[in-house]
């Protein structure tokens, strides 16, 4: 799984969920990049305290550094496109998504990872690092064309006409099922209960939004227990 040289340092894209921590730790510990950069952004998600998480993964992972950008104008451009954002229409239950929309759900962010993975990379050259890593990951009941294999092989492609200092973009979890995610964090000593999912942005998960289903999935596929709480104590 392992894409750089070891002791290489890195930029990693934390959102503070679940594929985006796996990854930190993957990073930092089996692939021994150093120094690691986490790199955050508000960009007016509606759930925004996944950054409370993200900043604790990266304490306890030690980075290098954590930078939160502050975007969210992103938002007050974007609501009109998206449930993700505060102000867009409501965040769907994964179940009320007819099959024709679940190739780009509502949930989509308007060229969000483009944005993102922009902003990472001029980040990343600025500090003379080459790599950049973010946690796209195959979705089983829906998906985002920003975190297909095309998509990274293309923004790789617009990386590559840098003329002094070419930057690349990674992404090991992109073809690796959710179940599988959640085990291989387990392996590397992930802390779970401090990672946050659900789009609705409440004060607990909802259970029923589209990554609260497929976490609440793979986390039963795994034989373990989802250490978040939920709404209503739902479980499945």
């Amino acid at each position: 799984m392992a894409t750089t040289d070891k002791g290489m340092p890195a930029v990693v894209l934390l959102s503070g969920g679940v594929d985006s921590t796996v990854l930190l730790f993957h990073v930092i510990r089996n692939l021994q990049a150093g120094p690691v950069h986490a790199v955050s952004f508000n960009y007016g998600q509606r759930h925004a305290r996944e950054l409370e998480c993200a900043a604790w993964q990266a304490a306890q992972a030690g980075v290098e550094a954590h930078e939160t950008i502050d975007m969210r104008f992103l938002g007050g451009m974007l609501k009109s496109g998206s449930a993700l954002v505060d102000g867009g229409p409501g965040v769907p239950a994964l179940h009320a998504l007819e099959e024709e929309d679940r190739a780009q759900p509502p949930t989509y962010v308007p060229n969000r990872n483009l944005i993102l993975l922009a902003l990472a990379s001029a980040y990343a050259e600025a500090h003379g690092v080459s790599d950049v890593y973010y946690g796209a990951q195959a979705l089983d009941s829906y998906g985002y064309w920003d975190c297909t294999p095309a998509f990274l092989e293309r923004v790789n492609h617009v990386l590559a006409l840098n003329r002094k200092e070419p930057v690349s973009v990674h992404a090991p979890l992109i073809r690796m099922p959710k179940v599988e995610t959640i085990q291989f964090g387990r392996g590397l000593g992930v802390d779970f209960g401090h990672t946050w999912t659900c789009y609705r942005g409440g004060e607990t998960a909802c259970g029923e939004c589209p990554t609260c289903v497929e976490r609440l999935r793979a986390f039963a596929e795994a034989g373990l227990e989802d250490p978040l709480p939920y709404a209503r104590g739902l479980r499945d």
